[in-house]
C-alpha cells in the first residue's frame, strides 16, 4: 500500500493486545545476529539478553556494543551488569535520535521487509515463526536472502 493509506484492521473487542519484542546484537565481522525473543522490553530482559551474548556466545575476548539512549539500555541495574564486563567490552552510547549511526537498525529494516511487509498474519505465534526464520536464513552463511552490511570504508 502506499505511505499513509495503509489500511487499519481492528482487533476484535475480546481480543487483548499482544506484542513481543526482539532483542539482537549484529556481529560486524560475521554479519550474523545473535537474538532473543521477550515478552517485555525493560531492564531485565536487556540484562538476559546481555547474558546470553557475553557468557553464552561470546564468553571470551573484546565486544563494541554500540546502544541508544533508550531508558532500558541505560538504567542503574543495566549499567551494574555491563560493569561485570567492562574490562572486555567497550560501549560506544549513540547521540539521542541518531539511530541511522547503528549497523543493526539496517538490520531491522530487512528483518521487517522480509517478516513482516505486506503480509497478514492469523496470530502473533504465525509472525514470530517468521521473525524466525529470517532470523536463522541471516544466520545461514549461504543463504540468498542473507543482509550483508557493506564494510567498505
Amino acid at each position: 500500500m502506499k505511505v499513509g493509506m495503509q489500511k487499519r484492521i481492528p482487533l476484535p473487542a475480546n481480543q487483548e493486545k499482544k506484542r513481543c519484542h526482539v532483542f539482537g546484537a549484529y556481529n560486524w565481522m560475521s554479519d550474523q545476529v545473535e537474538w532473543m525473543i521477550a515478552q517485555w522490553k525493560n531492564s531485565e530482559t536487556f540484562i538476559t539478553f546481555l547474558e546470553h551474548v557475553l557468557v553464552g556466545k561470546y564468553p571470551t575476548g573484546r565486544i563494541v556494543l554500540v546502544l541508544d539512549r533508550a531508558s532500558y539500555h541505560k538504567s542503574a541495574a543495566v549499567l551494574a551488569a555491563l560493569s561485570l564486563f567492562e574490562h572486555r567490552v567497550m560501549i560506544v552510547w549513540l547521540p539521542s535520535y541518531c539511530t541511522e549511526l547503528n549497523p543493526i537498525e539496517r538490520f531491522w529494516r530487512h528483518l521487517k521487509d522480509r517478516a513482516c511487509a505486506n503480509q497478514l498474519w492469523g496470530s502473533l505465534g504465525e509472525v514470530i515463526d517468521k521473525v524466525e526464520l529470517v532470523m536463522h536464513e541471516q544466520n545461514a552463511s549461504n543463504d540468498e536472502y542473507r543482509f550483508e552490511l557493506s564494510k567498505n570504508l
